[in-house]
């Protein structure tokens, strides 16, 4: 984010946006609890402490009342600064300090759910960013619907609470089903729909679903339905973890949830099943945070259904997958489908492990009981046997109780669960664990709630505490825990799970479209499995934190949402351009996002457009429209034959009479390019449209490879009315004879309001 001078991290962002809120929502005799960022080296020598000089500063305040101490704490280790209780009049007088980095209202700073929210900038109850609420906006949301086809839904979570929420839509044509251990009266104005479709499943396993309501046992759709549009709940965390204020992308919009998913996964028929149930119902959004498949489109059942909601208005959000870093390990990626992968927040939950040489390594853990002390604990690894694989490994019976108990184990990933391997390590009386990711899993480590005390590593921490424990005769550790910590630099990062592209099915078509939080992330929980999912485990939870790109597709199903009640009449194409051309690229430390697995500075391949940006995705400018007889086009252009063609756009009348030369001339917000040895020039046309200010002029500005010669004609667009289209061509000439590696651009269309950007991709074959 940045303004019309400097680049600013989004901590500064919500200082500036705290203290536009005071200025005109705060009175100037009432106080608030301020913290104050200040320049630790600044303070005068005439001070002993840094107290003295908070006291001091305070004192001087020209309101200050004396009969009272303002302070109420001085951060010296944690945080450079000090908390007080101040009027606005107090903290604008005391932000002309030169002393002072910035102020704002510690409330502001409350952890929404997996706090994304705050992340993402939206900052009020409805979900909407500040400065962009009003009534109209607010009944917007109350009338969009989302429908989630998933595991089902916990109805009593209360994130599904329904207080303050008006009648239903009467255009809701939904019903919330009767079923085993679910009745009809658990639905409400939030909750306004809760069907199951199990039927296709049944045929398969060959016997009945004794539970075979809406009800979730799972406890992933009511995460993902939770996330999308969760109401506010206080005091929500998971086990002490990541506490604060929980609440969905657009908390005012309804949910109807589709059990679509079952013990042993989702079946095709079933899922198509609720996607049409979902479109005749009234849905506005469909979120299917499930695995599609790399068949042609019209071999895929989900790209199908899609294609049905997508000619109805109905936007249409799936995750790309957990294949990454792999390449071309995308799925979801029709066209007419937001294909979103994951990235980081700006949140950790750091563990750290000391060895008996003194090296210190990070990780991650989500473990809430009393750790293993501060003493130095022995170490082992594969029952001290190099060639002990499934000793390595902590499958079940593979550790020697004699050699391990009332030690810390090493472990590697692989083979068995996570979760398991500590249940293995505490059996054989093992009081600690290690877990370390390997060459397969990368450098993310992954945070699980373990039965005995563990720290999650990376690949390198990994490699290197290996060798300690080979080299070192009495190898030692101790495991501690930090909790919560915010702030975390850099962010977002690509997940390393995230799916990434290039696109298998249609390279013409960049993929993933976008990414979104996806790491780490509170939500609501079933409350019928324990989140460890370990027999042994008794301990429930409402709230649970999950990875996977699970998470990241329903943030941008919620956000879609915003769009769509803020801009009723715009297509599912147009919300998924405003989405994507409003993107940021730059992470909080105003460098290039990189990517988790390796630390390499991430692609289109891995981000798609960007990292999602709600509040420059409610005003784009411009947009890239396209209508379902465009996507009909692109498919006349794919080589299917008529049949198939027929088939995914459910229209016996199709004849292809009109098709693209390439199926790279689709109306898309993003460019990916093929050269091969005969074939050094490509040339696309777009078409924009102006949802911005009349009268609006737009200059075009390029970045690409100097292997790449790229012309834009116009290279100015004027538009006179709201809702005008104008077109332009790109010509994209290779200089280079021989295939080279990959490489990337983009093409911007900015104004002194808007930048509306479209990545490209480069490749070369033949």
């Amino acid at each position: 984010m940045s303004s019309i001078s400097i680049t600013m991290s989004p901590f500064f962002i919500l200082i500036i946006l705290s203290l536009i809120y005071l200025s005109s929502s705060t009175s100037l005799d009432s106080k608030s609890t301020y913290i104050v960022h200040i320049k630790h080296q600044n303070k005068p020598d005439i001070y002993s402490t840094h107290h003295e000089w908070y006291t001091s500063t305070l004192s001087s305040l020209s309101t200050i009342d004396f009969d009272s101490n303002p302070l109420l704490y001085t951060y010296t280790t944690a945080y450079n600064g000090f908390s007080a209780s101040l009027t606005s009049q107090q903290a604008d007088e005391l932000l002309k300090s030169d002393s002072v980095i910035g102020i704002y209202q510690d409330t502001l700073y409350q952890l929404h759910t997996t706090r994304t929210p705050e992340f993402l900038g939206l900052q009020t109850r409805s979900g909407l960013p500040t400065g962009l609420v009003n009534e109209t906006l607010n009944k917007g949301l109350h009338d969009i619907i989302i429908g989630v086809l998933d595991t089902g839904v916990w109805p009593e979570s209360k994130s599904f609470d329904d207080s303050g929420m008006p009648d239903i839509p009467k255009r809701w044509r939904g019903e919330c089903e009767n079923g085993k251990d679910f009745a009809s009266s658990l639905c409400n104005k939030k909750l306004i729909g809760a069907r199951a479709f199990y039927k296709g499943y049944e045929t398969v396993i060959g016997s009945k679903i004794k539970n075979n309501s809406t009800r979730d046992t799972e406890g992933h759709g009511t995460h993902t339905a939770s996330t999308i549009a969760g109401s506010h709940v206080a005091n929500a965390s998971f086990f002490g973890y990541a506490s604060g204020i929980a609440r969905g992308m657009a908390p005012q919009a309804r949910v109807a949830a589709y059990k679509v998913c079952w013990p042993v996964g989702c079946f095709a028929s079933d899922i198509l099943a609720g996607m049409e149930r979902a479109i005749e119902d009234g849905v506005n959004v469909l979120s299917l945070s499930i695995g599609g498949t790399s068949d042609p489109y019209f071999n895929d059942t989900l790209a199908i259904g899609a294609f049905a909601a997508m000619k109805r208005g109905i936007f249409v959000s799936c995750s790309a997958g957990n294949g990454g870093p792999t390449p071309k390990s995308l799925s979801n990626v029709a066209p007419w489908i937001m294909t979103v992968g994951a990235g980081t927040l700006d949140r950790d939950f750091p563990s750290y492990v000391v060895l008996g040489n003194k090296n210190k390594f990070t990780g991650v853990s989500f473990y809430s009981g009393n750790g293993i002390g501060s003493e130095p604990v022995g170490l082992v690894y594969n029952n001290g046997v190099k060639s002990n694989q499934s000793a390595s490994l902590c499958t079940p019976g593979s550790l020697d109780p004699k050699l391990v108990r009332g030690k810390v184990v090493f472990c590697d990933r692989g083979s068995n669960a996570r979760l398991e391997k500590g249940l293995v390590v505490k059996k054989a009386g093992g009081v600690g664990m290690i877990l370390a990711n390997t060459a397969e899993t990368g450098e993310e480590p992954v945070a699980d709630k373990h039965v005995l005390p563990a720290v999650a590593v990376g690949k390198i921490a990994g490699d290197k505490i290996r060798e300690y424990v080979r080299l070192d005769p009495n190898p030692t550790a101790i495991l501690s825990f930090g909790g919560t910590v915010l702030d975390i630099k850099p962010a977002p990062l690509v997940a390393s799970f995230s799916s990434r592209g290039p696109n298998n099915l249609t390279p013409q078509i960049l993929k993933p479209d976008i990414i979104g939080p996806g790491v780490n992330i509170l939500a609501g929980w079933t409350g019928a499995i324990e989140p460890s999912t370990l027999p042994t485990d008794t301990n429930l939870s409402p709230f649970y934190l999950l990875s996977g790109t699970s998470m990241s597709c329903p943030h941008i199903s919620g956000l879609a949402a915003l769009i769509k009640a803020a801009h009723p009449k715009w297509s599912p194409s147009a919300i998924k351009s405003a989405l994507m051309t409003t993107t940021y690229t730059l992470d909080n430390t105003n460098t290039p996002l990189h990517e988790a697995s390796v630390g390499a500075i991430s692609t289109p391949w891995d981000h798609g457009a960007g990292h999602v940006d709600p509040q420059k995705a409610l005003s784009p400018g411009l947009v890239y429209d396209a209508s379902a007889n465009d996507y009909i086009t692109f498919l006349c252009s794919l080589n299917y034959s008529l049949k198939h063609v027929q088939v995914i756009a459910q229209d016996p009348n199709i004849n292809c009479s009109r098709k693209f030369s390439d199926p790279g001339h689709l109306n898309y917000p993003s460019f990916s390019i093929l050269f091969a040895r005969k074939k050094r020039v490509v040339r696309y046309t777009r078409t924009l449209m102006n949802v911005g200010d009349a009268n609006s002029v737009y200059n075009v500005t390029v970045e690409g490879p100097p292997a790449v010669s790229i012309t834009v004609k116009p290279d100015k667009l004027v538009f006179q009315k709201v809702l005008e289209k104008k077109r332009y061509t790109v010509t994209f000439v290779s200089r280079k004879r021989d295939a080279i590696k990959a490489t990337f651009g983009s093409i911007t269309w900015s104004n002194s309001q808007h930048q509306v950007r479209s990545p490209i991709a480069y490749t070369w074959s033949g």
